[in-house]
């Protein structure tokens, strides 16, 4: 483990030298409604001078874990280069041993909601993070999730992106946000877990919530958008058997975008790291919160 050194006065005005432990990776307890919330944190070399810096929240899927997502993501390369602070939170588990985020479903009792929002007030707090640039990301669940964030938690979470999540059924109908925030969402058409077209169970509240696009006409009314963008991006990867277009929704007088994009073709996947490979879904990911950074 590397190790800095730090130089403190003591009462005698004399100099004493103290260790810390220098890390980029790192694993922490929050306890929380009498949980202890276990939380991943990386902070990429140089952080602290890069302050006040960037947050972002990466949400595993159902069953997943922190590290699964972070392995497979990638996110930290693109951390290294871009300066910013990741948190990868945990989810707990259900009486079937299942890890899950209560994104306002019927089958959990527990508070994520507030677990996530005092766990970013925390950092932003202790790494000086600039609290107009904190933000949720998330893989299925963990989509669901950084929706029900954006509706319930928009003063903390500044924008969100989901990848092959959706809102749930509960979120949907009762979604209210105070502030007006930028979306990204990516969804593959042949997603047989998190259909696109609002088919999906409603058993546990899971569904409830309409084809993805008219969840994305949602937000971007919610934004007061005018304008519509739209990029087909090449098909570098024939062997995946599906292609990306990207629609952005602008003009905003909020300067809020909400991208959308098809995956045609795509499945249940987080795109470059399986399935449609024409696309980085943490490059995009980061390439939108950057754009919205304030």
């Amino acid at each position: 483990m590397l190790l800095t050194t730090v130089s403190c006065q003591k009462e005698d005005n004399s100099e004493e030298i103290i260790k810390e432990e220098a890390w980029t990776t790192k694993s922490f307890i929050l306890k929380h409604n009498g949980l202890d919330r276990s939380y991943i944190l990386y902070k990429p070399d140089g952080f602290q001078n890069n302050a006040p810096a960037p947050l972002l929240f990466v949400l595993h899927g159902f069953t997943s874990s922190s590290t699964t997502i972070m392995t497979y993501s990638q996110m930290n390369k693109i951390a290294d280069q871009n300066g910013f602070m990741i948190c990868y939170p945990q989810g707990t588990n259900l009486a079937t041993g299942q890890t899950h985020w209560n994104a306002n479903l019927q089958m959990s009792t527990i508070n994520d909601i507030d677990f996530l929002a005092q766990l970013a007030v925390k950092l932003q707090t202790e790494y000086n993070i600039n609290p107009k640039n904190t933000f949720a990301s998330g893989m299925s669940n963990g989509g669901f999730m950084s929706y029900t964030l954006g509706c319930e938690k928009s003063d903390v979470f500044k924008a969100i992106a989901s990848v092959t999540g959706t809102m749930s059924g509960y979120d949907w109908n009762n979604c209210n946000p105070s502030y007006k925030i930028p979306v990204l969402q990516i969804s593959g058409t042949k997603d047989n877990t998190v259909p696109w077209d609002g088919t999906m169970s409603e058993a546990y509240g899971w569904g409830g919530a309409p084809h993805i696009l008219k969840i994305m006409d949602f937000w971007a009314d919610h934004n007061s958008t005018t304008q519509i963008e739209k990029i087909d991006f090449p098909d570098i990867d024939n062997s995946d058997n599906s292609t990306v277009s990207l629609t952005k929704r602008k003009g905003s007088s909020y300067n809020n975008e909400i991208w959308f994009y098809e995956v045609t073709g795509g499945g249940h996947d987080w795109p470059g790291a399986f399935g449609n490979k024409d696309i980085s879904a943490s490059e995009e990911i980061w390439k939108f919160f950057k754009q919205h950074l304030k």
